[in-house]
């Protein structure tokens, strides 16, 4: 019969454990329901005070066990400690060590299999993968190579568990060469397995080489033994578009679809970021739009694919799409839409996505604030940037936990930024925050590209000489190069700009070489040797349209027309279609050269023939054209038959015909408008107050200068250089500072006397000031441009060219004297001004009066 037994009431654990020991202290199940059912530390360790007070149990690997429950691995491990080593018990020293590389704890890994060695235990073929995993993500070499030595020792480099885990070691590491020893090794012994093989391909595209990847990949798909997997084809991928290899990416995509793999999430996600970064957005999302379940990787790799390719419209309508469908969004989408409007110059539109980002309550990253930065650097933003500035300084920078390569980052995209906003000062500051040994070559290239941008081009020069000192030497990429080779063509230091070219030519820059065979274009281009730049094209292996562009804009320059259109002609003939940019040069080029009826043509046959509708831009073009012609009627007409309202640079453009032509009325009304636009800047107040100085209309000329006085605009003084013997020597009009002064001022005034015999007239038109024509002369005389010709006849080897840069337009009464003394000199004076390249010979200028 059943008996009924009375209800015990609930008991305090202490007393409760006490009784249950006391009656159940002979049974094995009831002792393991006890451990097993033990869920806090406080429980755990009475359990384990009772069983030493009672003697048992034997087997103590259930309380190490129980405390790895309750989350407690010190008391688990001071446990195991006391225990006598032996192969069974190597378990719970694994479960120890793979429990920290889950958590993260890496160094506790290193430290417990330094523990159980010392100890007297033998790591086993589970112990040896958990402890290379955490070398690797550490990552230390010097590590995972020391347990590589005890693996060998051991016996267990058969074991093809220890060997991918070797494999993965090395490759997390960056020592790709002994990643593929040991691979290479797996494979002799026939030991290797799938994982073998994905373990090699993603050491090669975590080292950043994907071409091996690729061809590793090839032979593991050739291997009849393997068949790859998700795991596979997502490390393949991010291989293929890194080198934009789209071709091998579709087959892999063939492969994903044959396999049944291309149902795996990751597998799409892959393969819509391969598209994506190669540019095929049209593929990207006949996968994306295929996909039932989405993620936000998913999202981010067409956000990022949309703003990279500069479809800003597609990118922010998917964005606004993850928000309307509550998407959440993570730090990798906020990231791409901020560096896709930094990127295209729309700094204001990227802070007002970081704002929104900020209020969703999304922690930005370091590629958040370097891309932030950049959109601060391209609006000009400095009191943003600042801003930025303190947001890093009080959350990513100098952090313990950080990667020094993070605070690099985040550094360097400050000094582009300050560096960009006219703050030269402060990025050199921030340049000088890092220690020397730290600085990269992006370091580097940031400052020299800031300067050179910025009107600091000496600077840019004497910052890239001094990376190359032994003490600083970085190895210079392409972008340096470049950003150097800028600075020689605003300052025309074509001595410079030859040598960089021969470092160029030294050093191979195979990779980027077309990159920097276009900035050597621009260079000789803008430093007066257009033929220079000729013959670095015509040994270009490939072009591309900026090649051609580049070349064309040099000629036009120049004023050599002709040679411009006919390299337009070749362009087309090798294939490349005109686009909107070329035809502003073609127009520039005719406008440049007198070709007025040939611009005419070509700017009619744009819309017609090549289907490139007109823009402001070449209507600008235009009106300069018309107007260097004196055809200023007509284009007064061009610019109210205009399809879109008239911007300050078609104005500016008809002012300074005007002050060619002396048309005041016209250029009265081209200021008006210009006034009316609030685009009032030195140059168009500086271009009608000439109007009125050459109608000799001194009222107004006083107006104007006050008008400029009030707002606070400062007309900028014409300067001149000129490359001498000793380098690069400045002028300002009536300089008298040079060591060199009074042999200048006598050659000068020798000169002028001779060429005067020759038949030329000082034209006091030029003298714009209301003085007698006597101390007109006095002030021509002391034009920038005639001091640095004077110093560079003196410091220039005979038969070499005479190289000036003026910062102005050439004044047209120092542009009359050097025709004249290019007649008694054995010089061609080579002169650049504000718009145009000037070349005297033998009595006659390159412009042919179109200047």
């Amino acid at each position: 019969m059943l008996i009924s037994l009375p209800r015990l009431k609930r008991k305090p654990p202490l007393l409760f454990l006490t009784t249950f020991f006391s009656i159940a202290s002979s049974s094995t199940l009831l002792t393991s329901t006890i451990f097993h059912q033990c869920k806090s530390l406080a429980s755990a360790k009475l359990i384990h005070q009772q069983f030493l007070v009672q003697g048992f149990p034997r087997d103590p690997t259930h309380i190490i066990s129980m405390y790895l429950t309750s989350n407690s691995p010190a008391n688990a491990l001071s446990v195991l400690r006391r225990l006598h080593p032996s192969p069974y018990t190597v378990f719970w020293w694994n479960q120890l060590i793979r429990r920290s590389v889950h958590l993260g704890f890496l160094e506790d890994v290193l430290q417990l299999y330094q523990q159980m060695q010392r100890l007297g235990w033998k790591p086993d073929h589970y112990t040896f993968p958990f402890v290379l995993k955490a070398c690797g993500e550490i990552p230390s070499f010097r590590c995972g190579a020391s347990v590589h030595a005890v693996v060998f020792v051991s016996g267990f480099e058969w074991n093809v568990f220890v060997g991918n885990g070797l494999v993965s070691m090395y490759g997390r590491c960056g020592v790709l060469k002994n990643a593929r020893q040991m691979f290479d090794e797996m494979r002799e012994r026939g030991i290797v397995d799938l994982i073998s093989w994905n373990s090699i391909v993603a050491a090669y595209v975590q080292g950043g080489d994907s071409i091996r990847a690729m061809k590793m990949f090839e032979r593991m798909s050739e291997d009849l033994e393997v068949r790859p997997d998700a795991v596979s084809l997502v490390n393949v991928l991010p291989a293929c578009a890194s080198v934009g290899a789209w071709s091998r990416g579709k087959q892999v995509h063939g492969y994903a679809y044959r396999s049944g793999l291309f149902k795996d999430v990751y597998v799409r996600n892959a393969l819509v970021d391969i598209y994506a970064k190669c540019g095929m957005m049209e593929e990207a999302n006949k996968v994306f739009e295929r996909m039932k379940v989405k993620d936000v990787v998913s999202w981010n790799a067409m956000v990022t694919g949309y703003s990279q390719i500069g479809r800003f419209d597609d990118a922010l309508g998917l964005f606004e799409k993850i928000q309307e469908e509550k998407i959440e969004l993570n730090v990798v989408t906020w990231s791409a839409v901020i560096a896709g409007y930094a990127q295209r110059g729309l700094g204001r539109e990227a802070l007002d996505v970081f704002r929104q980002m900020r209020l969703c309550g999304s922690e930005p990253n370091v590629v958040t604030l370097v891309s932030l930065l950049s959109g601060c650097a391209s609006e000009g933003a400095l009191l943003h940037g600042k801003e930025t500035h303190c947001f890093a300084i009080k959350w990513i920078l100098n952090l313990d936990e950080n990667d020094p390569g993070d605070d690099l980052m985040v550094i360097n995209a400050l000094i582009d930024m300050y560096s960009k906003c006219k703050s030269p000062k402060t990025a050199q500051a921030m340049f000088n925050l890092i220690p020397p040994k730290d600085r990269s070559v992006v370091t580097w290239t940031v400052l020299i590209g800031g300067n050179a941008q910025h009107g600091e081009a000496n600077e840019a020069l004497k910052i890239f000489s001094q990376m190359l000192q032994p003490d600083n030497f970085v190895m210079p990429n392409a972008f340096t190069i470049s950003c150097a080779l800028m600075a020689c063509a605003r300052l025309g230091a074509l001595r410079f700009g030859r040598q960089i070219h021969a470092y160029v030519l030294r050093i191979h820059f195979q990779s980027a070489m077309l990159f920097v065979a276009n900035c050597l274009i621009d260079m000789y281009s803008k430093s007066g040797d257009v033929d220079a730049a000729r013959v670095v094209f015509d040994n270009m292996h490939q072009r591309n349209g900026v090649s051609w562009t580049s070349l064309m804009t040099g000629y036009g320059m120049h004023g050599r027309g002709e040679e411009a259109l006919q390299i337009f002609d070749d362009m087309q003939r090798a294939g490349l279609v005109p686009d909107g940019v070329t035809f502003v040069v073609v127009l520039y080029a005719c406008s440049h050269s007198g070709m007025v009826d040939q611009g005419i043509n070509y700017f009619n046959s744009m819309k017609k023939d090549f289907g490139v509708v007109p823009g402001a831009e070449h209507y600008v073009c235009m009106v300069d054209l018309l107007g260097r012609s004196g055809r200023l009627d007509e284009a007064m007409e061009l610019i109210k038959g205009m399809p879109m309202k008239p911007t300050p640079a078609v104005w500016v453009a008809l002012l300074s015909a005007c002050r060619v032509y002396a048309n005041v009325e016209l250029g009265e009304y081209a200021a008006k408008k210009l006034s009316e636009l609030e685009s009032g800047n030195d140059g168009s107040y500086t271009l009608l107050s000439n109007i009125y100085a050459s109608a000799r209309r001194w009222k107004e000329v006083a107006r104007i200068r006050h008008l400029m006085k009030n707002a606070g605009i400062k007309k900028r003084p014409g300067c001149s250089w000129v490359q001498g013997r000793k380098g690069t020597a400045k002028f300002l009009a009536g300089d008298r500072s040079h060591p060199m002064s009074q042999q200048i001022y006598d050659l000068l005034r020798d000169l002028i006397q001779r060429i005067k015999a020759l038949g030329y007239v000082p034209d006091n038109r030029f003298a714009l000031q209301d003085v007698d024509d006597e101390e007109k002369g006095d002030l021509l005389f002391e034009h920038s441009e005639k001091l640095a010709l004077a110093y560079g006849i003196l410091t220039t080897a005979p038969g070499a060219p005479i190289r000036i840069t003026k910062n102005l337009r050439a004044c047209g009464d120092c542009h009359s004297a050097f025709t004249y003394i290019s007649t008694i000199i054995e010089h061609e004076i080579i002169v650049r001004d504000s718009s145009r390249f000037h070349h005297f010979k033998d009595g006659s200028c390159s412009c042919r009066g179109y200047w």
